[in-house]
């Protein structure tokens, strides 16, 4: 690790396993146009889960106040927990840019970091920043409390029983947005929709639900909108609580998660806040960025412009 960076020096962390190895496979071609476009960048790849948290806070405590996530939103989701959780700097010194190589990519598709490198690669030379909302999740173990910090969505309920299935397959070697989509449809078959009680703003309501969705960003599950209006620099985490619903008429409207109207939904409930805390007697499991975590009860909360960001496109009002 350098020691006192230049100031325009990036650390780069890259996943080798996104994309089904193509951080791998690529990173010459990547590192090649960093060196075109004069980027200055010094790197180390990641040979495990969770290893970017621990390079991020190392490259932070050597001086490095900008970082370049090369790999999925999972990769980013690590950088991001890596930047909460050191004692060298402020949050809000640094500054995150991405390389999306996973298989989702929905942060990025958020803020319009193009999936070829020679665009995303631009995105990072042309340098516009903005600040950036970051969600937390508190939520547990057995009876060990945790927390995590997210970028863009977090999830409890059907999501997050997805996700450690596709996650499973990812630790595997397989995974692509095919994988996902038949993981949604075979989940339908035992999924059983828990009763939570949900707190918003000091209200409390008790419901059985399909899933809930916590959100900075808009997208997840590789193009599905379950927070269709988020905003990344509004200071409040968009919520999309989807009730009881029964398999077929999930798989009728599956359109709706794409097309961004979901909220249209007479079953669904769209909410704004900077807290909501939801428990239940059967565990409820939960997942951030596309991480597996623990259960319920969980808390989200969020810290506004918790960190700078580089962007291609901004997100319109």
């Amino acid at each position: 690790m350098i020691n006192n960076p230049s100031q325009n020096e990036w650390f780069t962390i890259v996943n080798p396993n996104a994309g089904n190895s193509k951080g791998k496979k690529d990173w010459d071609r990547i590192s090649a146009l960093f060196a075109k476009e004069k980027i200055l960048i010094s790197f180390r790849f990641t040979e495990k889960k969770g290893q970017a948290t621990e390079f991020a806070r190392e490259a932070i405590g050597s001086g490095f106040r900008k970082i370049i996530s090369v790999g999925g939103d999972g990769t980013l989701n690590e950088v991001v927990n890596g930047v909460f959780t050191q004692n060298f700097c402020s949050s809000k010194e640094i500054v995150i840019g991405m390389i999306p190589v996973g298989t989702g990519n929905d942060w990025g598709r958020m803020f319009g970091i193009p999936l070829v490198y020679e665009g995303a690669v631009n995105v990072i030379k042309e340098n516009k920043i903005i600040p950036h909302d970051i969600g937390i999740i508190s939520y547990y173990n057995g009876s060990e409390q945790h927390k995590r910090y997210f970028i863009n969505i977090a999830g409890l309920g059907f999501e997050a029983l997805v996700v450690n299935k596709t996650n499973k397959q990812k630790d595997k070697g397989r995974s692509n947005r095919a994988i996902y989509f038949y993981n949604i449809l075979s989940s339908l078959v035992l999924y059983k929709k828990p009763e939570v009680i949900i707190n918003i703003d000091g209200k409390t309501s008790t419901c059985k639900i399909f899933s809930i969705n916590v959100g900075n960003g808009r997208y997840c599950g590789g193009g599905m909108r379950q927070t269709p209006d988020a905003l990344p620099d509004d200071g409040l985490l968009d919520i999309t609580v989807i009730k009881e619903m029964g398999r077929i008429e999930v798989i009728r409207n599956l359109k709706l998660l794409y097309d961004g109207t979901i909220l249209s939904h007479p079953k669904v409930d769209g909410y704004r806040s900077d807290n909501l805390k939801v428990s239940s007697e059967t565990l409820v499991f939960a997942e951030a960025d596309g991480e597996s975590l623990g259960h319920t009860p969980a808390e989200f909360g969020i810290i506004p412009a918790g960190i700078n960001v580089v962007y291609g496109t901004k997100i319109i009002q």
